[in-house]
């Protein structure tokens, strides 16, 4: 990566942070390690939900997909309000909001209502992420100190995953699904206590005036472009995900225009033009569409296939979810020797071979190789993570670091939904043309066997005797096959991340 005047605050030799700085690390670590275990708490608790409120299949998706979509959809905006109104305070207000909808969420009667409240909660999540990961800028402006930190924070996410099966775990074995969502309101008090303490308020010395037309046109791109994803992954090209593609696209264009013809704009598009940054943000892209679409089928293959209780399934991950802690602490010294356009492809070859450990296993083996393959996997992305959202915070300006942490958590949380969009959708796509339902079960039974593998176990028990085994065994057949691609197309998706990452990150100029 070039070295340029703009950002010599990435400079190895930069001023150290002291035991205020590291304090204040704790503190951020909060709101990581909330949104972590609620994605992973969520992904266990679907099929409690699905048994408690009957989502139809798209509901279901929808109850996964509206929180990153809506987070993803305004990341930037507030990203670029962090950077004009300060950053702390938008974290602030983001953990007091957060907090209140969970409480709401917990208590959810309808899917719809859940749904609602996921939304909420993406919105007040896109002031949370940008300014956890923005304020490391400003307080860590020793570059190796700052490696170490942004270890530690993605780290957060990794060991948040870890947590959240085992908590969520005991939750839903001993109380009610809304239950998991209540975790929010104790982990944010103290971060609402100790941040205005410990953490300096930080924003852009010259911040260009708020522009409602690009917040408007930003949303009006992401949204479009991931529901026609959704719909192309679920239904296939239909007329509505033909035209909200091409809406999306549309806006897109008319955003970057905007951006490329404004005096200071909300997102500087020339930070896209170092192939650093653009690399980095498409590594992080695809390698979390891999991850979470993995965890997504993962869940129900250990809860719903293999038999287990969301506790004991959540400790089926937990080597995998310490294997993306330790491989991310460890990358850091490795990175100071090894560009990374040769230690990010390497550290995925982990990955790809966790992928297809998944998709060659028989289903007899049972739960040691989904262990094992989910162990490898997760060696991968735990460097790929590091390396990739160092490299994202060192090549932008000190003072764009709001929306540049904006466009690394867009990517995080639009891989995030498409890996339950493409993977996900695909695998119940899979899963419906492959499924063979015996003869003698009644239709509207049936109707429920064929939305999803929860629908299918729940329709196999209100089924009695062989009627039901038979039914079950026919689904469980079907969800196998549908694993078994989905975990091929994880696996391209991979090479894919390690294609792109020999190819741009490669250094250039004057270092590093």
């Amino acid at each position: 990566m070039p070295a340029t005047a703009s950002i010599d605050v990435t400079r190895a030799d930069g001023p150290r942070a002291g035991g205020r700085g590291w304090a204040a690390l704790v503190v951020l670590m909060l709101p990581v390690l909330l949104v972590s275990v609620d994605n992973t708490v969520l992904s266990f608790a679907l099929p409690e939900i699905s048994l408690a409120l009957a989502p139809s299949g798209a509901e279901q998706l929808w109850i996964i997909d509206v929180y990153p979509l809506v987070l993803a959809g305004l990341l930037v905006t507030m990203g670029a309000l962090g950077d004009r109104f300060g950053r702390r305070r938008m974290l602030l207000i983001g953990a007091t909001g957060f907090a209140a909808v969970s409480a709401l969420a917990a208590f959810a009667p309808t899917a719809g209502l859940l749904i609602a409240a996921r939304a909420l909660l993406g919105f007040f999540g896109a002031m949370l992420m940008p300014s956890t990961l923005s304020l490391l800028r400003s307080i860590f402006q020793n570059r190796d100190q700052r490696r170490f930190a942004i270890a530690v924070w993605a780290a957060g996410f990794s060991a948040g995953s870890a947590l959240g099966p085992i908590v969520g775990g005991f939750l839903l074995e001993h109380f009610a699904w809304g239950s998991v969502f209540l975790l929010a309101v104790p982990v944010l008090i103290p971060l609402l206590v100790g941040a205005p303490l410990l953490v300096p308020e930080s924003r852009d010395p010259n911040p260009g005036r708020v522009d409602p037309i690009s917040i408007l046109l930003s949303m009006a791109a992401m949204i479009p472009v991931v529901f026609a994803i959704k719909g192309f992954a679920v239904d296939g090209p239909t007329v509505s995900a033909v035209l909200s593609a091409l809406l999306g696209v549309a806006m897109g264009a008319l955003f970057v225009r905007r951006q490329l013809r404004a005096d200071i704009p909300m997102l500087d598009m020339a930070l896209f033009r170092r192939g650093a940054f653009s690399g980095a943000i498409l590594v992080n892209l695809l390698s979390v569409v891999a991850l979470v679409g993995f965890l997504y089928f993962v869940s129900q293959h250990l809860q719903l296939v293999i038999g287990l209780s969301p506790m004991v399934a959540g400790f089926a991950l937990v080597p995998g979810m310490l294997m993306m802690i330790v491989s991310g602490l460890a990358v850091v010294p490795i990175s100071r020797r090894v560009a990374p356009h040769l230690l990010v492809p390497s550290a995925l070859v982990f990955s790809l071979v966790g992928y297809l450990l998944v998709a060659f296993a028989s289903q007899d083996q049972g739960l040691v190789p989904l262990i094992v393959a989910f162990v490898v996997l997760g060696l991968g992305i735990g460097a790929a993570e590091t390396i990739s959202n160092e490299l994202i915070l060192s090549s932008a300006p000190a003072e764009k670091a709001g929306a540049a942490s904006a466009v690394s958590e867009t990517a995080y949380e639009l891989g995030a939904v498409l890996g339950t969009a493409i993977l996900g959708g695909l695998i119940t796509a899979f899963y419906r043309g492959a499924l063979v339902l015996p003869d003698g079960v009644p239709a509207e039974t049936a109707a429920v066997a064929r939305e999803t593998l929860a629908g299918a176990y729940a329709a196999a028990h209100d089924l009695t005797g062989v009627l039901g085994d038979r039914l079950w065994e026919a689904a469980v057949a079907a969800f196998e096959a549908g694993v078994t691609v989905t975990s091929l197309i994880g696996a391209l998706l991979v090479v894919g991340a390690g294609v792109v990452a020999a190819l741009t990150l490669r250094p250039r100029g004057a270092g590093r």
